[in-house]
């Protein structure tokens, strides 16, 4: 292969800055509001905040005009409503502060009024039928919850942006923050009467649902990337030839982060750390040009705002140095594709962790109630947990040797897996210990080892004190994970309360409430232990043996969505009011509908590329091989090998104008019901373009790289 194609770009000049001088200096929170504003408004708010009280109107008024106030000496000449709708990206309509007085002067204003509501057309966006170009009205709604922050891009522009929610003129939630708000609530209200039944809900007046999220990705030179029509339009690379060296030394995990790359880190960092998004961890990834960022947790409302905030500011920093920041599952064939891992747990406004084992874990009755209750609702709702990450860029990273397997199963671990095993047979007496770990050289450290091993392999794993939702995809938003994964678990601990008050009776004595407890546990590990597995999620054998326990294991989004619109997903989300019936069936018309666009756009762009691209260069280097064949004859020269590859290079450019005429029928077909037109791309679009990639991909190789003009893996992958 000839010397890649490289490309010269200065690396930005790094500011040395501290994170904790810059932290939130973009965001109207903490001392900021506090400086601003009259100390009743403080409190009001800070009520809603942290207590979860309803907002009062009476303070819209003062807080809009702080909020002007600081925006404009920022440099902020506009304001938006910030949300997010049904399309899995954020949207702003930006309003001038700007207000013409009655002679005729200007002076900047934002209204208490216009804070709180504001009125975009929510036919513009998916909706499931809910609203149409006739019926167009919708609200956005301040949520006083997240921050509002300051948005500047590259060239110094700068926006006040206000997080809302998004709804139809009849109250639909037309957006992704509404039902995880309502989620969120549904999660406080029962974990609230667990700790009510233990005791220990003294000064608790709320249990928040935790959330942090690790964002995997890739770099691609800009360059580069803007020569790959299949990256510009559809975020991942349709055809390619696999690159000589990928990532089998496994040297690029971990290993030292290129400069021009680091440069990129960390102005995206200085960036986030002024919008109060506190990343801590930085490394490269498994893949070449692949890498990661991860922030501590938070509110998972403010974490499902910041993630989306994140991957904007990845996208734009990766700009100003040159890159381009792909954030599909699946950018490249042959190389790991990218998740975004979803640390969940549950915690008191106290500081509590509830889901932290402690020391004597088989005496922690509190911590394995709400154990159990996760382990019951993903045992019970498997199915929607599947569905709920459940995209076609994920597709093709499920499954795989790289992600969690399809079908939804949980690791505990051996400490929790033993304490199971007390429960399923008596009472626990013990916890497992980890020690430490002797390495065997005095000059080294003794380490204290966990009492449990970690398993990648699993969709859902507990990992401490947490669980990991390894399964979703990396262009995800994860507040509709999160908004079923809470349904699901205020579910189950909605079945728990409502069996140990009902088997505890009034005013339990203390040895009362411990034998009902074990009593109720022991039964939902009886029930629902089948979806507990430790073992290695990649292997064949589990898959047989997650068939033989009944487990679900849908390996596509056609198999997975239409759970969504069976009677128990929407007596589920009704009975918690999450999502009202028309909610979630409008959720699943824009999936499916969703699901079918993306896959035929995918379609549509591979045929272009072959027809303009490939094709082309393939009948120049065809024609090349006829030109050298017929010039042997001419000479009386047997050319034997030369009419051989020729004759071979004409049946690849035949099979590959087969594999397009086929993929090009599949495509056409349009089928008016969803379900079935999902089913139809799944079976027909999506196996021909994999043909048709096969017979490009074959063609690739045998071209040199002056007649091949598009970027090649080893240029986009190594080129740093």
């Amino acid at each position: 292969m000839s010397q890649m194609r490289t490309t010269d770009h200065n690396s930005a000049m790094i500011n040395n800055v501290r994170a904790s001088d810059v932290f939130g200096t973009l965001t109207f929170c903490g001392d900021t509001m506090l400086k601003r504003l009259p100390s009743d408004v403080y409190a009001s708010i800070q009520r809603t905040i942290h207590d979860g009280r309803s907002l009062d109107p009476a303070v819209a008024n003062t807080v809009a005009v702080a909020m002007k106030d600081w925006a404009v000496e920022n440099g902020a000449t506009h304001y938006c409503h910030w949300f997010q709708p049904l399309t899995g990206m954020t949207a702003e309509k930006h309003d001038a502060f700007l207000s013409i007085l009655g002679d005729g002067t200007a002076i900047e204003k934002l209204s208490g009024e216009q804070l709180i509501q504001g009125e975009p057309d929510a036919s513009s966006f998916p909706s499931g039928g809910i609203r149409d170009t006739y019926e167009a009205r919708g609200y956005t709604a301040w949520d006083a919850t997240s921050p509002a922050f300051l948005l500047r891009n590259p060239s110094g522009v700068t926006t006040l942006c206000i997080p809302t929610a998004f709804v139809s003129w009849t109250g639909e939630a037309l957006d992704k923050k509404t039902p995880l708000l309502r989620s969120i609530r549904a999660v406080n209200n029962q974990a609230l009467r667990i700790l009510k039944f233990f005791g220990t809900d003294n000064g608790v007046t709320q249990v928040i649902t935790t959330l942090g999220c690790e964002q995997e990705y890739f770099l691609v030179d800009r360059e580069l990337f803007n020569e790959r029509l299949d990256l510009v339009i559809t975020g991942r690379t349709l055809i390619g030839a696999p690159a000589p060296k990928g990532h089998q030394l496994d040297d690029h995990y971990f290993g030292a982060i290129p400069d021009r790359v680091i440069s990129f880190m960390t102005a995206s960092e200085t960036r986030l750390f002024e919008l109060g998004i506190p990343v801590k961890t930085r490394h490269n990834e498994v893949a070449p040009g692949q890498y990661e960022i991860a922030p501590t947790y938070e509110n998972a409302n403010i974490a499902a705002d910041h993630q989306m905030l994140c991957m904007h500011i990845l996208r734009m920093t990766a700009r100003e140095h040159g890159f381009e920041c792909l954030i599909h599952e699946k950018p490249f064939a042959g190389v790991n594709g990218s998740g975004k891992h979803n640390n969940w747990s549950l915690s008191t406004n106290t500081g509590v962790n509830l889901l932290d084992p402690r020391e004597e874990t088989h005496n922690n009755l509190q911590f394995l109630t709400f154990l159990c209750a996760v382990i019951r609702a993903i045992d019970t709702r498997a199915d929607l947990l599947r569905a709920s990450i459940a995209t076609a860029a994920n597709d093709h990273r499920l499954g795989a040797n790289e992600a969690p397997p399809a079908i939804m199963s949980i690791y505990l671990g051996s400490m929790l897996t033993d304490i199971l095993d007390q429960l399923d047979s008596g009472a626990p007496k013990k916890t497992i210990r980890g020690g430490n770990l002797d390495l065997g050289e005095k000059t080294l450290p003794l380490l204290p080892r966990a009492a449990s091993d970690r398993n990648r392999t699993s969709p859902f794993a507990f990992t401490g004190n947490k669980f990991e939702f390894r399964a979703v995809g990396s262009s995800q938003s994860v507040a509709w994970p999160n908004t079923v994964l809470n349904t699901m678990i205020a579910e189950s601990l909605d079945f728990v309360a409502t069996e140990l008050e009902k088997k505890a009776g009034k005013n339990p004595s203390e040895a009362k409430i411990e034998s009902t407890v074990r009593s109720v546990l022991k039964d939902i590990v009886k029930k629902h232990r089948r979806v507990c597995f430790d073992g290695d999620g990649y292997s064949e054998a589990w898959h047989k043996e997650a068939a033989k326990r009944g487990l679900p294991n849908m390996q596509s989004t056609a198999e997975s969505l239409p759970c969504f619109g069976t009677k128990s997903a929407r007596d589920l989300f009704a009975k918690y009011h999450v999502l009202s019936a028309v909610e979630l069936h409008a959720r699943f018309e824009v999936l499916m509908e969703t699901y079918v666009k993306v896959v035929r756009i995918e379609a549509r762009t591979l045929i272009t590329m072959v027809k303009k691209s490939v094709l082309p260069i393939a009948s120049q280097w065809q024609a090349t091989l006829a030109d050298i064949v017929s010039a042997c004859h001419a000479a009386g020269v047997e050319c034997p090998e030369d009419e051989a590859a020729l004759k071979s290079w004409m049946k690849n450019v035949s099979n590959l104008r087969a594999a397009l005429a086929s993929l090009e029928q599949a495509e056409s077909k349009h089928i008016a019901d969803y379900a079935k037109h999902m089913r139809q791309v799944r079976d027909e679009v999506v196996s021909a373009m994999a043909q048709t990639r096969l017979a490009c991909d074959a063609i690739e190789p045998w071209v040199p790289n002056e007649f091949w003009t598009l970027p090649t893996y080893a240029e986009m992958l190594l080129n740093r």
